[in-house]
């Protein structure tokens, strides 16, 4: 008998009683899920004074890693602006419009440049080819700050879910080996523990869901591949890091009503006893990626402004940044 779990916000309950939920992750439903049509960008720019531009950067292995760069049109500027780097979810699928609608309301309300990465996905890629892909991206920004006009001591690394994990994987990865600079990382309901045994991972097991304990064992399989106990590395998984020190700002949300809750909570925790700074939020009745999903909803409408506020914080800490915009934010 599975543990009991907590209630789910009414209106999102109502909401997701319309959803079609997957029962489990196969090969099969994946090859069907990549299938569906990828994410429009073209909708969310239309309204939008952005330049685009698409760029490659190379792996380790010479693969090429496709980055979307998008800037506010508007040169009226005296300081660099601030950069964030954005991290799909998915791991096993998406690419670098997944859920980009988030970052792109930095750019409405900061001015913010977004870049978007297309890291390579399990199970065709594993190990540390993913995190090793975004690292790749982020060395990218870094190198190219002024001619892309992003002030190098403002660049925010960002992502939801697995592309949560793999910023806290970045992030990590950015301090062990000095560089770049990083100003904050923002960790949407992050997938950080491939160990998939907290009590949160164990309520959301069974079952019809958005993401259960199955889907999440199912995608850890794929991205580690053979890989066993301490051969996964911290970057690949960043929970099992044994140091939290030195790493940058650190904001962190997820839903009361997930798999991810324990792990992320425990995550923060181990921050503040590190000695370093998190700000965390755990959205009572929100469900995996709740407000992605249903951005309509006032828990969604308040968890992204929420992030929006901490995000103008930050700005304003390590440089000027335009005060944020709330009527831009649903």
């Amino acid at each position: 008998m599975n543990p009991a779990r907590p209630s789910l916000d009414p209106e999102l309950r109502e909401l997701l009683a319309g959803m079609p939920l997957m029962s489990g992750l196969s090969r099969e439903v994946l090859e069907q899920l990549r299938r569906l049509p990828s994410t429009p960008v073209e909708p969310l720019l239309a309204h939008r004074q952005v330049v685009r531009r698409e760029t490659t950067v190379r792996a380790e292995d010479g693969a090429a890693v496709p980055l979307s760069v998008f800037s506010p049109a508007s040169t009226d500027r005296t300081t660099g602006r601030p950069c964030v780097y954005w991290m799909h979810g998915g791991m096993v699928m998406g690419d670098r419009f997944s859920q980009i609608d988030i970052p792109l309301e930095w750019l409405d309300a900061f001015g913010a440049v977004v870049v978007s990465v297309d890291y390579r996905l399990a199970p065709e890629a594993t190990g540390t080819t993913l995190v090793d892909d975004c690292y790749r991206g982020l060395m990218w920004i870094a190198e190219h700050s002024g001619e892309l006009g992003i002030d190098p001591a403002r660049i925010v690394v960002a992502g939801a879910s697995a592309g949560g994990g793999l910023a806290a994987g970045v992030s990590l990865l950015a301090r062990d080996l000095g560089t770049p600079a990083i100003a904050g990382q923002m960790l949407i309901c992050p997938m950080l523990d491939h160990r998939n045994t907290s009590v949160s991972s164990r309520q959301y097991s069974g079952g019809p869901g958005v993401w259960t304990r199955e889907m999440n064992e199912f995608g850890w399989r794929a991205v580690l591949g053979d890989l066993t106990g301490d051969e996964v590395s911290p970057y690949i998984s960043p929970a099992s890091a044994e140091d939290l020190a030195g790493l940058p700002t650190t904001y962190i949300d997820t839903g009361s009503a997930e798999v991810f809750r324990d792990e992320d909570t425990d995550y923060a925790g181990r921050i503040w006893a590190a000695g370093g700074q998190a700000e965390l939020h755990v959205w009572a009745g929100g469900f995996h990626g709740f407000d992605a999903l249903y951005p309509q909803a006032d828990l969604s409408a308040t968890a992204r402004r929420t992030r929006t506020d901490w995000l103008a914080r930050l700005l304003n800490r390590s440089g000027s940044a335009r005060p944020a915009r709330t009527d831009l934010v649903p």
